[in-house]
């Protein structure tokens, strides 16, 4: 049993170009008839449609695309994850560099200073030596003066200043004037609030 069918459809089933078809039909290969001026062709039911196997699942050509397009993709990202790699490690690098950079810069500056340190103490030691030696000799010598001061009660200077034949009110007046105007022979002690009066022969209050 045959079909009828077009050139076209007739050069996909036989898996041949249109102008292979058209040969075959002009050598009488194929049977062939015209309607309406266009040409049609006789295929057998039994011959094998060739056409189908050059057909693909339409779910296979997605995959396939999808497949391709995801490759493309993953390229992409490997080569940007190389690149970036790339970039971080010039970054590291760098930093690392700068950071020597500074540690070399703060080295110099603690030596500098540390000479600089160095450089003072050698020239003050000698000099705080000498204060210190100095301020030992004057305690040294001070020192035997603040033995010699001898103080007396406040009842033996009323004594002495009656014997010089001052009334009460009037040694009174010494000792106060005597504070107040900072005579060093009269101390007043703000603590035990009370006089203290050096030892002397105050032959100024005759």
């Amino acid at each position: 049993m045959e079909r009828l069918v077009t050139t076209s459809q007739a050069a996909q089933i036989l898996g041949l170009s249109l102008q292979g078809v058209h040969y075959r039909i002009k050598n009488n290969q194929l049977k062939s008839i015209k309607k309406s001026g266009k040409t049609y062709v006789y295929i057998s039911e039994h011959v094998e449609d060739k056409s189908k196997e050059n057909e693909k699942p339409v779910e296979i050509i997605e995959i396939k695309e999808l497949i391709k397009v995801k490759d493309e993709q993953i390229d992409l990202l490997k080569k940007n994850m190389k690149w970036m790699k790339k970039q971080y490690t010039s970054e590291i690098i760098r930093l690392e560099k700068n950071q020597k950079k500074i540690i070399e810069v703060f080295n110099r500056e603690i030596d500098l200073l540390q000479s600089a340190f160095n450089e003072m103490r050698s020239i003050y030691k000698p000099q705080i030596q000498n204060q210190k030696k100095t301020q030992e000799a004057e305690e040294k010598t001070q020192k035997p003066i603040n033995d010699e001061i001898r103080y007396i009660t406040l009842q033996k200077f009323t004594k002495m200043m009656k014997a010089y034949g001052k009334s009460d009110l009037e040694i009174k007046t010494i000792i106060l004037t005597g504070v107040k105007s900072k005579d060093h022979r009269f101390l007043y002690d703000k603590k035990s609030k009370k006089v203290i009066i050096k030892d002397s022969d105050f032959k100024d209050f005759l």
